[in-house]
């Protein structure tokens, strides 16, 4: 094309397999107003190298359902577009040479059931069958998926380029997009060396350029590059295109037939970040220079695992620079902070494999303004500020890359960039034995060892070292009273004389209360899923606080700032960090606070469900009592300045009453023991309250409604597809996480959400959604009607719809 549009509704920064994919499937769902622009040339960034690898089972169910339709478009793709794709379905094996990585492909094989991607648990032998250049004297089992396989990136990129062609979109290459344009609130387009666009809407699919694109308009897509190495061998005995793609993630490699050659790579720890101080203008179709020394190990043990590369000889040994991510996961979705300024970047190396998926939900989320489905693991709306930190992403990705392939044990924690966000007691737990996790930058107290130890992890599919230590801090809350630093919750005032009116239109509870009540409510889409699920407590006739989890403190924040009317009389601030919090939770929780505080605690004059500013130590300090353990507490909002002398006025009370200090992990157990809902895992925007059990916290008549209320009311009316049921595995042996199928006779009838050791009720405890048999209304729930499969075993399970604890909540208003 000669000349660029002056308007075009999208406009796509990048012309890789991420880019070219988002187009096309703009055209599929009739959008033809579509520019992309590319700096260089087609692929010429990352996708040129990709290895194509096309694997489909990934960690999470909605992530294996992209990867899964991927593989089904990409098959089909060049009968299509007329474009050869090199794909070819040749399937996959995973290797496992212990027992504990055996278990987390056996946890795999069991999550793909649930949407019917065929997985085969494979012995040692039966791999040798499939894949005769293997060594499988250390493998003790894998996995089969015999609808993998792998493509030539490039290729695919251009069928998928032809395709975006053909449905009416135009594609310019060296065009570099110079300045993304907006109003401060929303998009207007973009400015290139060859002219400017005006746009309703702009995709960055900038690879590796992506943080600084994204940056420079306000927007925080933290990633950064990494050296990835792949070798290629010739002259290998034994293969022929029939060759399974090899995973030996154990030894960190993965192996592929390459038109007669065979391709070995690589996901080692401790990796190589790469283009610290910027990346050349220059740079299309690169190579990096890279380290032999760094990769050769991992050479070696290629070697071992395919004795026939030792007489083989090397062709070509390539470093490539690819983008990875803090959580290496990928950046998808609409900004929080800029309407219309999308992002698709980030894929951690497996952008080939995730390409159809991703521009398949792209292009639903820009039409429809709300992701098709739950991919709250993805959004962008889930990265902090402090994310685009060049320090911490360079130390953070030499471990990214890496995480790929190491075992994805339940409560892993990340041993990079440590230390970013402490709340004002974290020495002090330290000292009391605290072993602490990184979530969204903060470290948390997940549990306590002895103290004056150092308390370390020991990962395991099983029952880890910490878990007596977690019985005991359960015990101690339901026995006595525990202390939790939960510092880390998003906290935002609104205050002015419209603030009443805008919450009361995005909560679907009544927030018109009496000053001094707080109410637990969720935010709803006009789909009625739930997008926040939260409390608000009213401070004043004209002032809220709004309490929320630390992983949604932009997303939740930036939907309200949304959803203010712009001529309101509402101000909203992020007051997140001058306050921290400390809850008292556990029977002996009044006793020990009103030893310390002249304010009257009782009942009659401090019912659950309100908030006063009491006396504690030397400050003033806003107790609301509500619980997330189902015990009697308090969580205690305190200013920064004063929460170590509060902290220290209640242990030295403590010790009287029984005080322990409970963890993050504790906290989990006994909200799981009291089916109390979690945001993104139980409860997700595509979940509404009503399925959820949550209609106790809607308010259907309220004056003025609420959004997503005729969503609701029409759900009320043609009754409930899914339902969330409580499940506590009957044998107390076997542990639950997330994502095991749960199987109604013969069928699956949905998966679990999350899943955690009860220890108040001797067993593993679980939430999951189930839908009936015939596709219609859910029935009743029969308490013996279902059975959980986990590492393909089937383990019977009681069901309920009440909570499993205290299910009258009689321990809460006491």
């Amino acid at each position: 094309m000669a000349e660029l549009p002056k308007k075009a509704k999208v406009v796509i920064i990048g012309g890789g397999v991420i880019g070219c994919s988002i187009a096309y499937h703009l055209t599929k769902i009739g959008w033809d107003d579509v520019v992309l622009l590319e700096r260089k040339q087609l692929t010429s960034g990352t996708t040129w190298h990709a290895a194509g690898l096309v694997g489909q089972l990934r960690p999470s169910i909605n992530m294996t359902k992209l990867a899964k339709y991927t593989g089904e478009l990409y098959r089909g793709l060049e009968a299509e577009t007329g474009q050869a794709t090199g794909y070819r379905q040749c399937g996959s094996i995973s290797m496992a040479t212990n027992a504990e990585r055996f278990e987390e492909l056996k946890r795999s094989a069991s999550m793909a059931k649930v949407f019917d991607l065929p997985v085969h648990v494979v012995t040692p032998q039966e791999i040798k069958e499939l894949a005769h250049i293997v060594n499988v004297d250390d493998v003790v089992g894998g996995i089969h998926i015999p609808s993998d396989g792998y493509a030539n990136a490039v290729d695919i990129t251009q069928a998928l380029a032809k395709g975006a062609r053909t449905g009416g979109a135009k594609i310019f290459e060296n065009t570099k997009v110079t300045k993304i344009r907006h109003n401060g609130d929303r998009i207007t387009g973009v400015d290139t060396d060859d002219g400017s666009i005006d746009a309703d809407y702009v995709v960055i699919c900038g690879g590796m350029w992506t943080r600084d694109l994204a940056a420079s308009v306000g927007v925080a897509a933290p990633l950064h590059a990494c050296e990835h190495y792949y070798v290629l061998f010739e002259g290998v005995e034994g293969i022929d295109n029939t060759l399974p793609v090899l995973r030996d993630y154990d030894y960190c490699g993965y192996y592929k037939y390459d038109a007669g050659k065979l391709l070995v790579g690589a996901f080692e720890p401790n990796a190589r970040p790469w283009g610290m101080d910027g990346i050349s203008e220059d740079f299309c179709f690169d190579e990096i220079a890279g380290s032999f020394e760094h990769f050769e190990p991992l050479l070696i043990d290629a070697m071992r695992r395919v004795p026939a590369l030792e007489k083989a000889g090397i062709q070509k040994f390539f470093c490539g620079p690819e983008s990875f991510t803090p959580d290496v996961r990928y950046h998808l979705g609409e900004s929080a902070e800029l309407k219309g300024c999308f992002v698709a970047a980030g894929l951690n190396s497996i952008g080939l494999q995730s390409a159809g998926g991703v521009g398949k939900v792209m292009a639903d989320w820009i039409r429809d303004g709300i992701p098709p489905a739950d991919l709250w693991t993805v959004d962008i709306r889930r990265n902090m500020p402090f994310q685009i930190n060049r320090k911490y992403l360079r130390e953070r990705v030499t471990e990214s890359l890496g995480l790929l392939y190491a075992t994805h044990y339940p409560f892993k924690q990340y041993e990079t960039a440590r230390g970013v966000r402490k709340s004002a007691l974290h020495d002090r737990l330290v000292a009391q034995g605290a072993c602490f996790g990184e979530a969204f930058g903060w470290e948390r107290a997940n549990w306590y060892g002895e103290p004056g130890s150092t308390p370390e992890y020991e990962y395991s599919y099983g029952r880890q070292n910490w878990f007596e230590a977690n019985a005991e801090e359960c015990k101690a809350v339901r026995e006595a009273v525990g202390l939790f630093d939960q510092s880390s919750f998003a906290k935002f005032r609104l205050e002015g004389r419209d603030a009443m009116a805008v919450l009361n239109r995005v909560c679907a509870n009544d927030v018109d209360v009496a000053p001094g009540k707080l109410v637990y409510t969720q935010w709803l889409n006009e789909k009625g899923g739930i997008e926040a699920d939260l409390t608000v407590t009213r401070l004043s006739e004209t002032a809220y606080l709004i309490v929320t989890g630390a992983e949604t403190e932009v997303k939740d924040f930036n939907w309200l700032k949304r959803h203010t009317p712009e001529d309101a009389h509402a101000v909203l601030t992020n007051v997140s960090s001058g306050m921290g919090v400390i809850s008292i939770m556990g029977p002996n929780s009044r006793a020990l606070l009103q030893s310390i505080s002249p304010n009257d605690l009782s009942h009659e004059a401090f019912p659950f469900a309100t908030s006063q500013e009491i006396e504690l130590g030397y400050a003033i300090v806003r107790a609301s009592r509500i619980t997330y353990v189902g015990e009697l507490g308090w969580e205690l909002y305190i200013p920064t300045e004063f929460m170590a002398g509060v902290y220290d006025a209640i242990v030295a009370a403590g010790a009287a009453f029984g005080l322990k200090h409970c963890g993050y992990h504790a906290l989990n157990a006994l909200r799981m023991e009291k089916a109390y809902r979690h945001w993104g895992h139980d409860i997700t925007d595509e979940d509404t309250p009503l399925e959820a059990g949550l209609g106790f916290a809607v308010k259907m008549d309220k004056a003025g409604g609420f959004i997503g209320r005729e969503a609701l009311a029409a759900q009320k009316e043609t009754g409930l597809k899914q339902r969330l049921v409580q499940f506590l595995v009957k044998s107390p042996e076997p542990m639950l996480y997330h994502n095991e199928p749960i199987w109604q006779g013969d069928r699956i009838a949905g998966y679990i959400r999350s899943g955690m050791y009860a220890h108040t009720l001797g067993g593993a405890c679980g939430l999951g959604y189930v839908d009936a048999a015939d596709g219609g209304v859910v029935g009743p729930i029969g308490a013996d009607d279902y059975e959980i499969e986990i590492a393909g075993v089937r383990y019977p399970v009681t069901a309920s719809l009440k909570p499993f604890y205290d299910p009258t909540n009689a321990r809460i208003k006491i």
